[in-house]
């Protein structure tokens, strides 16, 4: 399979996957939390208050609204991030339209239908959970649903503040406004909020899947052939150490890479199909900056804005 096939197939999984994600996330709202006069943070959270009060659809406010903020996300986190939010928008728009409403009642978590639950505190949950994971997967190849994504996204480019943290700070507020509307209690706020946390946590642990790394020390009398391997075939660099072998007393070469987690699977498999006798050891990596990894996020620097003293 040549190179340029793998990239097609690659965007085509991406796709894939975004739709899924924006299906999962969409159910948590229109299968859980609207039926139960529930809301999240977040834009759609601020969609679904303006909804509430105008009574004109939550897909078309969302449309409107994440028109306006596309422009902050070409900018700033690149021309693909674009393509994909846009996709990501008008997908969920679509499929608010599609399974919003009094549509497909028996996707809804109300008395009477399948979904139907017991006891309501577990509603919040399992839309929090859906609306978490579907996210996640969006986020994960590299689309958003818009609104207070973008926002967190261009955030956590340049200080190291969790998508998670961002978002329970935003959604505090956007759910307590549900207050202020008419036919709505503070036990309404209170399930609102108990989403809120189950979402922040299940998002932090789905988007840790892909930021976690690991670091690999491979002994192996064919080092070189694995490290062709890993430079050429994983696209990922690779150090050769000098070592000793102590009871041997003769030099050896020890590699070293860096590689995410996710990607671990397919190393130790090429290493086995090398040299079936070969010592790995692995260890968790929590931050791992530079090329191929995270950038290094500083912040502002505040010293910038004063003037140098003599």
């Amino acid at each position: 399979m040549n190179q340029a096939t793998k990239k097609v197939l690659l965007v085509i999984f991406d796709y894939i996957l975004i739709t899924f994600g924006a299906l999962l996330f969409v159910m948590g709202w229109t299968s859980f939390l609207l039926p139960n006069g529930i809301i999240d943070g977040g834009l759609t959270g601020i969609c679904a208050l303006l909804s509430m009060v105008t009574g004109v659809p939550v897909e078309y406010w969302n449309i409107g609204i994440n028109g306006l903020l596309l422009v902050i996300a070409w900018i700033v986190l690149g021309r693909n991030f674009g393509i994909k939010t846009i996709y990501t928008i008008v997908l969920t728009s679509v499929l608010f339209r599609v399974l919003g409403g009094d549509n497909l009642m028996i996707l809804k978590a109300i008395p009477g239908q399948p979904l139907a639950l017991g006891e309501k505190v577990l509603v919040p949950v399992i839309g929090g959970l859906l609306e978490a994971v579907g996210l996640g997967l969006v986020l994960l190849r590299g689309g958003s649903t818009g609104g207070t994504d973008i926002l967190a996204l261009i955030i956590n480019k340049f200080w190291p503040v969790s998508l998670g943290r961002f978002y329970l700070v935003s959604d505090f507020i956007v759910i307590g406004l549900l207050m202020f509307i008419p036919g709505h209690v503070f036990a309404d706020v209170i399930y609102g909020y108990i989403c809120m946390g189950t979402f922040a946590l299940a998002l932090d642990m789905v988007m840790m899947g892909k930021e976690s790394a690991v670091q690999v020390l491979i002994f192996s009398e064919h080092f070189s052939k694995i490290g062709d391997y890993i430079n050429r075939e994983m696209g990922r660099g690779v150090t050769a150490l000098r070592s000793i072998g102590w009871y041997t007393q003769q030099d050896k070469h020890v590699l070293m890479v860096m590689i995410r987690k996710t990607e671990l699977p397919g190393l130790v498999k090429a290493i086995k199909e090398i040299d079936p006798k070969a010592f790995v050891t692995v260890l968790q990596a929590n931050n791992v900056y530079g090329e191929g990894f995270d950038e290094m996020k500083t912040g502002i620097n505040r010293d910038g804005f004063k003037k140098k003293k003599d």
